[in-house]
């Protein structure tokens, strides 16, 4: 069955504010879903990248993300977008500028939008 194109949108979205709510478990993972993060694999599975996104310490500096600016290409859904953290240094916060790939099938037995896989690099920065 086709998967739309705002299905797989939606999907990339739930993963984007779980990042932000630290509430993972919307997001519809696939159950053998990885994560490379800056070339390192951080995400082994749908259920470790939920409990990591309700209880994993490295996401809870997050406190707001930009609104992504998406592109699909295939079964890739790309997102741009800029994470704010927590954390100030005389009186900028700490930022960092996201490129994120998700692989979300165009198709599936199901009919439903599932992330296999993420792919994300990242840039630090300091908002003025």
């Amino acid at each position: 069955m086709i998967v739309s194109e705002e299905s797989r949108i939606k999907a990339a979205q739930a993963y984007i504010d779980a990042l932000v709510s630290h509430d993972g478990d919307s997001v519809p993972f696939a159950t053998g879903c990885t994560r490379v993060e800056q070339g390192i694999k951080n995400g082994f599975s749908g259920n470790h990248l939920r409990r990591s996104l309700n209880r994993g310490p490295q996401y809870w500096v997050i406190a707001d993300a930009t609104p992504p600016n998406y592109r699909i290409v295939g079964d890739e859904v790309h997102a741009l977008y800029d994470v704010l953290t927590k954390a100030a240094f005389r009186g900028r916060r700490i930022a960092g500028r996201v490129d994120e790939t998700f692989v979300i099938p165009a198709e599936s037995a199901t009919g439903k939008a599932e992330i296999q896989r993420i792919k994300v690099r990242f840039k630090p920065f300091i908002q003025r």
